[in-house]
């Protein structure tokens, strides 16, 4: 690896060859790399109502820190951590059309399958494959009838002298948090056993300059992932040192910057300055979601050495509240505005025009806002998740019923409610079901689902029931107010998801008893918002 050729040293000392900016022969005895990154797109390729990211704008920055790159002699490579579906019902409606080429015009190179690209039938994920001009790279996911690699496991990318060997990795939480149905023929492998093997494998054929793990896996702080699959810190202490020059992440959805060894920066933010994480030799970066940022790392390669010399998180048209003269504060740009570019945004706005008409006008109203956040519905009891509940218990006739948190993707703003605002909350068209339960094997499930703890998807939303748990035990179950009778039967909403083992639910679509309706959860909120409305936040909220 990384071989200065005698011959050519020779040449050039005698004058013979010379280099230029923009092209620099692997024979120089120090080359430079600039990686720019991005992860978890979900759907964003249009920016917010104030302005902020958006792919056109993105393209501006880009192209720019390109030509800046190629003009101080780097090598460029463009990567994303993946999940790029789910999330924002124009592309959701468009199954992310606009999005899988709108990268392919910002001339990405490679991007990691996320555990969304897996929300949607595999043909639609096929199809994604044929508008992007780059790879979906996983290494770590089987057919379980071949025992074959699923999906392209690496690509050798060449650029300006450089071998940059990247291999994609995907979490294996897949396997629980991702359709059953769409995924059922596919096994998620230890991304650790398969780096290990796949490197030397890479290493003893091409010999690579730089070798990156492009993973889809998260960022636990010095590797507590609690009941999260092991993330990218678990994988850079896990294997050899100088197995993996860098990991660029995604998945955790956070800027990755870092204030001391393993102890997370909490006071980053747009347009600060931000360390990455290292471990075991290996840099860690992953540029928070959505498109807010690009990563941009510089690197110098001397011999077999390389070393970070620059990193920073570019924000795209971000705002931040600033503190006025009079103690007042005001949001303001926090870096020089983007201008979108042209061409893309003129591109881009045909999509955006096809799916607002999708989902326009207004189907009711709430008093105060429906809280549906990530940080609030994977933690604890949410007004949003018993509107939902509510919903999805009218829909079937049930008693009570239940919904992980990670099923509820967004909140509800205080005011008119759109058909966009039910499609952000419920982007996956799962149904909705009923389980007839008799009251002593409810209480077995139940025993189950009321233990996922805290900071996962797992996390149980629920409505009219009500429950206790003391040294690890279930107990004073109650339903509507009465507790429960294990000789009772009775009616559970839930939905398809977690009914086939999403979430790592206990699979009951296989029980006696259990019945698929054919009502969409977004279908069953919007018919209850449009037939109760004016919502009122308070008649929800947890007690």
């Amino acid at each position: 690896m990384r071989i200065i050729i005698l011959f050519s040293v020779f040449l050039s000392l005698i004058g013979c060859t010379s280099s230029t900016p923009d092209s620099i022969s692997s024979s120089s005895p120090t080359q430079y790399l600039t990686v720019l990154h991005t992860n978890d797109n979900h759907g964003r390729f249009w920016h917010n109502e104030k302005g902020e990211y958006g792919m056109a704008a993105r393209k501006t920055l880009i192209d720019s820190l390109r030509a800046e790159a190629k003009s101080k002699g780097h090598a460029v490579i463009l990567l994303s951590g993946g999940d790029i579906n789910t999330g924002i019902p124009e592309s959701d409606l468009q199954h992310a059309e606009p999005d899988f080429k709108g990268m392919s015009l910002l001339g990405y190179d490679a991007m990691a399958l996320g555990n969304h690209e897996f929300d949607n039938p595999i043909k639609i994920l096929n199809k994604q494959q044929q508008w992007a001009t780059f790879p979906l790279l996983s290494a770590n996911i089987f057919d379980k009838s071949t025992g074959e690699h699923a999906f392209e496991s690496y690509k050798i990318l060449e650029k300006n002298g450089l071998k940059i060997a990247v291999i994609g990795l995907t979490t294996t939480d897949t396997a629980k948090i991702g359709n059953p149905q769409y995924i059922g023929h596919l096994e998620f492998k230890d991304p650790t056993e398969v780096t290990a093997k796949l490197a030397k494998k890479i290493k003893a054929k091409y010999n690579p300059d730089v070798t990156i793990a492009l993973t889809h896996m998260g960022h636990f702080v010095d590797a507590n992932f609690g009941i999260n699959a092991p993330g990218d810190v678990t994988l850079a202490r896990s294997l050899p040192a100088n197995t993996l020059d860098m990991i660029i992440g995604g998945h955790s959805q956070e800027p990755v910057c870092m204030s001391d060894t393993n102890v997370n920066d909490a006071n980053f933010k747009p347009g600060l300055a931000c360390k990455p994480d290292q471990q075991n030799g290996t840099w860690i970066m992953q540029a928070h979601e959505w498109g807010k940022y690009v990563g941009k790392a510089e690197f110098k390669l001397e011999g077999e050495k390389l070393t970070l010399i620059d990193y920073k998180l570019m924000p795209v048209n971000l705002y931040v509240d600033k503190v006025q003269a009079d103690g007042s504060t005001k949001e303001v740009l926090a870096n020089e505005y983007i201008k979108p570019d042209p061409t893309l945004e003129a591109f881009l706005a045909t999509y955006q025009a096809k799916g607002a008409k999708q989902i326009a006008g207004k189907i009711g109203s709430v008093d105060a806002r429906l809280e549906g956040d990530r940080n609030k519905v994977r933690y604890q009891q949410t007004n949003l998740a018993r509107v939902i509940i509510q919903a999805q218990m009218n829909a079937v006739g049930a008693d009570f019923g239940l919904i992980s948190g990670g099923g509820i993707r967004s909140g509800i703003e205080a005011g008119e409610i759109s058909y966009k605002d039910i499609l952000k909350v419920h982007p996956f068209k799962n149904r909705i079901t009923y389980m007839d339960w008799k009251g002593s094997d409810l209480w077995n499930y139940l025993a189950t689902v009321t233990s996922f703890p805290p900071d996962a998807g797992a996390y149980l939303q629920y409505h009219k029931i009500s429950f206790e748990h003391k040294e690890g035990n279930l107990i004073n179950v109650y339903i509507n107010g009465e507790a429960l009778d294990k000789n009772k039967t009775y009616r559970m909403s839930l939905n398809s998801y977690n009914a086939s083992g999403g979430d790592g639910y206990p699979v009951i679509n296989n029980l006696e008893g259990f019945v698929s309706s054919d009502v969409t959860d977004a279908q069953a909120l919007k018919t209850f918002i449009s037939e109760n409305s004016p919502i009122k936040a308070s008649e929800f909220a947890p007690k």
